[in-house]
């Protein structure tokens, strides 16, 4: 997991991590002259939920656990604490990536159905 959190940092991960981040309000600015329309409602539901459930949960939830994490010191580690450890992060970092994964799904599917609405709300 040490390898893998090292190795995510790079450009393109920021790239589309960040670029995501500020796009999704942008793009529901862009539809806010269409208030009346729902595409708008379903842009903005879409950029709360990504901020909020994926960058959110990343940046305050699965970050500090990953910085706990890199700081562990493996090469010095017994078998007993590299357990402990894993006990400590696993269930955790899972649960956040389980409410991230399904925050991203929720907010691209509402951005889909945004993209194809016409309807106006009356």
């Amino acid at each position: 997991m040490q390898s893998i959190n090292r190795a995510i940092q790079n450009p393109i991960f920021y790239g589309v991590f960040f670029g995501a981040m500020l796009l999704h309000p942008f793009n529901t600015f862009v539809n806010y002259a269409q208030v009346a329309d729902t595409r708008f409602w379903l842009m903005l539901a879409a950029a709360i939920i990504y901020l909020a459930g994926v960058f959110g949960v990343t940046v305050f939830g699965n970050v500090p656990l990953n910085n706990v994490l890199d700081k562990f010191n493996i090469t010095h580690a017994t078998n007993e604490t590299m357990a402990a450890q894993r006990t400590l992060f696993e269930v955790r970092w899972n649960n956040l990536n389980l409410v991230r994964t399904i925050a991203s799904i929720l907010s691209f599917s509402l951005l889909v159905v945004g993209c194809f609405s016409t309807q106006r709300i009356s």
